[in-house]
């Protein structure tokens, strides 16, 4: 039997569009951390860093949605490139403002536009695949393999800003991910063939995206997911510390990588027969169950396999995720349905992150790590009280599945 990426991937014009699109998402799990680490060499205050950053995280969260409807009333191309030339001049004032001594407000406006204007790649190649396979038995595959590179860049980010931060010089971070999101950017604007059409008036005058009660189930759940990527990143660092093996801390995060890569490649192959809304719940309260060890954990050898198979339920979450908001969103709406998934996703990033490294300090890692636990369960509750909200019409749920 043929691979399904590999049939996937065979799609015409959609290669080329899957490697810029991911230079040009990589920067979202760059920029904030990158923010962090800059500003606190030059001022040595990680709370002011903090709060820049918050700043760019809300301005994300409140300003991708309208970007996502303005691109799917006017096309992607037409609303990109504006949008990535406002965030690499927003990027150069704030290298301006903190190397040149200006008001300490302008970092906040600087970081704010800059998150405001940050490219939603990751949700405009979702909808290219829509646009391409619509109705194929091949787009729930494509969607499968979009949330592993997901998880993909939102491990590796992380790692490769705070390498090019603290080894180089103190700016090298922040503008590796503002250049990989600008040549990103522009180059997956160039990807016109694989473009879907904007929705016009349809687009301009319906309803928000958010308008359907689902996707607000699938914020939360998105939301909860990023902050569990957020928890970890810092939580996991802090551990391996705490246990005197820092040079494995990078182990424990590609163990989280492995193991949620590899349940979201073979998600994305399995024939499923039970509905999607079932599945996401069951994939949640599996998460939470999984978290529950890792808070209990003290030796390094024990923590490694442990943090593996925590990961392998994070990205079939995201999968189910993506493509139930497929399905329950109108068409002309879709662009702006999964640039809310992927804010809420980069918000709690940012919330979990933050929150993390407020517990380590106080209580320890392994107590920092209940936020992911805490996260899971919120996350598995709140689709299991709603599941009438996530019913996929009848017409939607006929076509063939092979993963979500």
């Amino acid at each position: 039997m043929a691979n399904p990426y590999l049939h996937v991937l065979r799609t015409p014009h959609a290669l080329p569009m899957v490697l810029v699109a991911f230079l040009g998402r990589l920067p979202l799990s760059m920029v904030g951390l990158g923010t962090i680490l800059l500003i606190a060499s030059e001022t040595h205050s990680y709370g002011l860093g903090g709060s820049v950053a918050a700043v760019g995280a809300v301005t994300t969260a409140v300003a991708g949605p309208l970007i996502g409807r303005l691109a799917d009333t006017f096309g992607q191309r037409r609303v990109l490139l504006p949008v990535v030339l406002v965030f690499l001049g927003s990027g150069v004032a704030f290298l301006w403002a903190l190397r040149g001594d200006w008001p300490r407000w302008s970092l906040f406006v600087a970081a704010g536009v800059a998150g405001a204007c940050i490219p939603p790649v990751a949700s405009m190649i979702r909808v290219r695949w829509t646009f391409l396979l619509r109705g194929s038995h091949r787009l729930p595959t494509a969607l499968a393999m979009e949330s592993v590179v997901d998880e993909f860049v939102f491990i590796v980010g992380p790692v490769l800003v705070t390498f090019l931060s603290t080894t180089g010089h103190a700016t090298s971070g922040v503008v590796t991910a503002f250049a990989l999101a600008g040549i990103g950017g522009l180059l997956f604007a160039a990807q016109r063939r694989t473009e879907p059409p904007p929705g016009g008036s349809e687009s301009r005058t319906g309803p928000s995206a958010m308008r359907t009660p689902g996707l607000r189930v699938l914020f939360v759940v998105a939301a909860a997911v990023g902050a569990i990527l957020g928890t970890m990143e810092i939580a996991l660092v802090a551990f391996a510390d705490e246990v005197g093996a820092m040079s494995l801390s990078g182990v424990l995060i590609a163990g989280l990588a492995v193991g949620s890569m590899a349940s979201g490649i073979g998600w994305g192959t399995v024939h499923w027969r039970h509905p999607l809304r079932h599945r996401l719940f069951c994939v949640l309260a599996v998460l939470t169950v999984l978290t529950v060890p890792l808070v209990l954990i003290g030796q390094m050898w024990l923590m490694i396999p442990f943090v593996v198979v925590a990961g392998v339920a994070v990205s079939p979450s995201l999968i189910s995720s993506f493509t139930l908001a497929e399905l329950l969103v109108p068409r002309a709406a879709v662009t702006e349905a999964f640039t809310w998934i992927g804010t809420a996703l980069g918000l709690g990033v940012a919330v979990g992150a933050s929150l993390a490294g407020k517990i380590v300090d106080v209580s320890g890692a392994n107590a920092a790590l209940l936020v992911s636990t805490a996260s899971a369960a919120v996350a598995a509750l709140t689709v299991g009280a709603f599941q009438r909200l996530l019913h996929v019409p009848a017409e939607h749920a006929a076509q063939p599945v092979l993963a979500a």
